[in-house]
């Protein structure tokens, strides 16, 4: 019997795919108060996967992501939804992310390796022996938490601090608590200052989640797949793997089995060299939202830059790590979604001290109308602004969006 010929999709629909199930295609919510605790709430829990990011040049990204979503919205939502007993739960998703509480049976499998989010096995090799080398003292961190209730690092009796360049400064007790969450003994959230603290699983999260059985490696996988196929809308195995930095290759056998049970679809998408995965019975719609979309740098929707490329044909790469005189487009870059197509890029800085949102550079992409790219940044500019507590947006002239810009923003 010949095989079934997979279903196809346009590269333009595949963007719809995308955008939709990242919750970017329809229209922000109107209220005057902006989006509401439950709306923040069910947007985190769509996205499955939230990085964490502490570089705060705009705002940090766990917001910004939200922000792009719903526009508007209290902070104080999403703290509410981190701390002990909310809905969220802080661990190794894709890099350090926030995730559904619900989901903390599907990764502890990664307690084993202390997360295995690591840069390589050099690193990995150095932190085991760090933490061999360091038991009676992460012993001692473990007790100390255990008995005196939830810790920052720096509320540790002894937490062992380091001098020498900013790399290295990373103390023995941050280590050990780090350690110790990623191995799943302790568990952690953040404050508004970015500070991690840290308690016992039992003391945060939900009674319920930490009573469910562990399920085996394989059923986590074909569970966070599908999760992670659901919120990317289509993409190739490389794509879900790396939704919550699973090896390809162990991601692989799951997603072929997926498909086989009908969790799965593949397709082959115009201009992929390799076949597509979307979840059963999900239908492109062209996206229904007009105004455009500041994406942050560690948003999900652009987090991998080869399917950034893939889908939207757009480069980008983050210039905060690359020096000065080599950058192309600056310090902090915000691409701009608007439709389904990344229509340009923005150089951005909140400068509270002088209450001003600062555009240190304009671009767009090439075929773009630049005085309608120009008038949608406007007004997301502005949004932007008041959610920031801004009293002004300032525009420099740098980029060939940078005049007509400037132009509607005045």
């Amino acid at each position: 019997m010949a095989t079934p010929r997979p279903e196809r999709l346009s590269a333009r629909e595949a963007r719809w795919l995308a955008v939709e199930a990242q919750q970017l295609a329809r229209p922000r919510p109107r209220a005057r108060s902006g989006a509401s605790a439950a709306q923040v709430e069910r947007v985190a829990r769509a996205l499955a996967v939230v990085q964490l990011d502490a570089i705060n040049v705009v705002e940090r990204t766990q917001f910004f992501v939200l922000f792009s979503r719903l526009g508007a919205y209290e902070r104080e939502h999403l703290h509410r939804l981190i701390e002990p007993g909310g809905g969220l739960w802080e661990y190794w998703g894709h890099a350090a992310s926030l995730m559904p509480a619900d989901d903390e049976p599907l990764l502890r499998w990664r307690y084993e390796d202390g997360g295995t989010y690591v840069p390589g096995p050099v690193v990995k090799a150095r932190f085991d022996a760090w933490e061999a080398a360091s038991a009676s003292y992460v012993a001692s961190v473990m007790e100390e938490v255990r008995e005196r209730g939830p810790l920052t690092a720096g509320q540790l009796a002894d937490p062992r601090r380091r001098d020498g360049e900013w790399w290295e400064r990373r103390s023995g007790g941050r280590e050990a608590l780090a350690r110790l969450h990623g191995r799943g003994r302790l568990a952690a959230w953040r404050l508004p200052s970015f500070e991690t603290v840290y308690d016992l699983p039992e003391r945060v999260l939900p009674p319920e989640v930490l009573a469910r059985p562990t399920p085996t490696a394989t059923d986590a996988l074909r569970a966070l797949l599908q999760k992670a196929a659901r919120a990317s809308g289509v993409g190739t195995v490389k794509d879900l793997a790396g939704y919550y930095m699973i090896q390809p290759r162990a991601a692989k056998p799951v997603v072929a089995d997926l498909v086989g049970d009908g969790e799965l679809v593949q397709v082959a998408v115009e201009g992929w060299a390799e076949p597509g995965y979307a979840p059963r019975g999900v239908a492109p719609r062209r996206p229904t939202r007009t105004t455009a979309t500041l994406v942050s740098p560690f948003d999900s929707l652009i987090w991998d830059r080869a399917r950034t490329r893939r889908l939207f044909d757009f480069e980008y790469r983050i210039e905060v790590y690359v020096p000065e005189p080599k950058r192309v487009y600056g310090y902090y870059v915000l691409p701009v979604l608007l439709g389904d197509a990344l229509v340009g890029r923005l150089d951005l800085k909140a400068d509270r001290k002088a209450s001003v949102l600062r555009v240190a550079g304009a671009y767009r992409e090439p075929g773009t109308d630049v005085d309608a790219v120009a008038g949608a940044v406007a007004a997301e500019l502005d949004d932007l602004r008041r959610w920031l507590g801004l009293d002004q947006v300032a525009v420099a002239q740098r980029g060939d969006l940078a005049a007509a810009l400037t132009a509607a923003v005045g």
